[in-house]
């Protein structure tokens, strides 16, 4: 009669002889102190773990890979590597919204966007909040195997340093073209474009005022010529409003620069995360450059030299995405940085590389434009009650609009 072992007891024999040949393979290799190790080592070493590798086998049985549609679609908008990627994004966020520039009337009013630019701020927030944030302390989820988080205190402190510094960037950007401008700053609103009206309104009245008063035969026969010469002083744009709107263009460039960043930085964390962005930052780009466009125009500059205006600023873009991919392939990036410079041979004795600070940075450039920058416009009202009262609900909408999208892109 043959002998048989019940299940339990195979299973506890095969976990003995499991551990004992993990024990015998770490001896083996001489004992590596622990401290040695980079945080990529020690991912590989748990997931030599019998427990693990059940864990793994789990996870893959319960979660059967399968394509959605939008990845089907970024698959085919970005097919290259990360550097490749990251230059086709910026093409994409730069090219259309110009060109829809064409289509603006020259009149334009910038307030009149309030409901895009509501649903770019649910774009923008749900980016940074759903998934710039969750990567930057946990990083990208693995498909096939489980992931261990190692909680390093001053990573994160550093992690979050560059938050703040990203974030404080853009209040200086900010404060310093208000100063340059008297007060006035650069957001979606453009509230200083008002100024030309009222330098038109003071120039015609000033030129009422000074008609002199001779004979009424005289002041007929100089109407014509009175109010020609009224006329044309209409024409002529308030200087203080010329220099908003090329401080506006420095101000365009230098925010370029940081989407360029934000392309980059993006894709080097996953490409996910960097077609996640790429959609935020593209709705933010259109109400952006048409208030910009709106802006140019009541500066003096035609529809034509506007748009050749803006399309010069988007070259900031280009150079914030090369000044990115520099950044990422030569100063290291993530766990290959770190498995190659050791446990403390990273930014500040951490497992971080300075690649790694550029999505905290555009984390925090993010949640300035989300917040700061335009939800002041969107807290603006009228006296008419029920029609703030209508707008409001629209706008709301819009938000959660923008975070849903991001939200359905990424859920799993």
């Amino acid at each position: 009669m043959a002998w048989r072992v019940s299940p339990t007891r195979r299973l506890c024999f095969a976990l003995v002889v499991g551990l004992f040949l993990f024990g015998v393979l770490a001896v083996a290799k001489d004992a590596i102190p622990v401290g040695d190790l980079s945080v990529g080592q020690i991912e590989d070493e748990l997931q030599n773990c019998p427990l693990v590798e059940s864990l793994n086998e789990h996870k893959r049985a319960t979660n059967p890979q399968t394509t959605s549609l939008t990845s089907r679609i970024f698959a085919v908008l970005f097919p290259g590597s990360p550097a490749v990627n990251a230059i086709l994004a910026t093409v994409y966020i730069s090219g259309p919204p110009n060109f829809l520039l064409a289509l603006c009337p020259p009149n334009i009013d910038p307030s009149s966007l309030s409901i895009m630019v509501a649903f770019a701020v649910g774009g923008l927030l749900g980016d940074t909040l759903f998934h710039l944030l969750p990567e930057i302390f946990l990083g990208e989820d693995s498909p096939d195997h489980v992931r261990f988080v190692m909680v390093e205190p001053n990573r994160n402190l550093l992690l979050g340093l560059g938050i703040m510094v990203g974030f404080f960037t853009f209040v200086a950007m900010d404060k310093t073209l208000r100063i340059a401008t008297g007060g006035e700053g650069h957001d979606h609103s453009h509230s200083h474009s008002h100024s030309h009206d009222d330098a038109s309104t003071a120039v015609t009245t000033s030129a009422s005022n000074d008609t002199p008063s001779g004979d009424v035969k005289q002041r007929k026969s100089t109407t014509p010529t009175t109010q020609q010469s009224a006329a044309e002083p209409e024409k002529e744009i308030n200087p203080s409003v010329k220099l908003g709107g090329y401080l506006n263009l420095i101000a365009d460039f230098t925010h370029n620069i940081t989407d360029g960043l934000a392309m980059s930085s993006s894709f080097y964390a996953s490409p996910t995360i960097g077609a996640t962005t790429t959609v935020a930052v593209f709705f933010h780009e259109i109400p952006h450059e048409v208030g910009d466009f709106a802006l140019l125009v009541q500066s003096g500059f035609s529809k034509k030299k506007a748009m050749g205006a803006q399309f010069v600023t988007a070259v900031g873009a280009f150079l914030g995405t090369f000044i990115g991919i520099a950044v990422q392939e030569f100063g290291g990036h993530g766990a290959a940085a770190s498995a190659a410079e050791g446990a403390v041979g990273g930014l500040w004795g951490t497992s971080l590389s300075w690649g790694d600070m550029l999505l905290p940075f555009t984390a925090g450039t993010f949640l300035y434009v989300g917040t700061v920058s335009v939800i002041p416009e969107l807290l603006e009202t009228g006296k008419d009650k029920k029609v703030e009262i209508k707008k409001t609900i629209v706008q709301f909408l819009a938000v959660a609009l923008g975070a849903g999208i991001m939200l359905a892109i990424s859920w799993d």
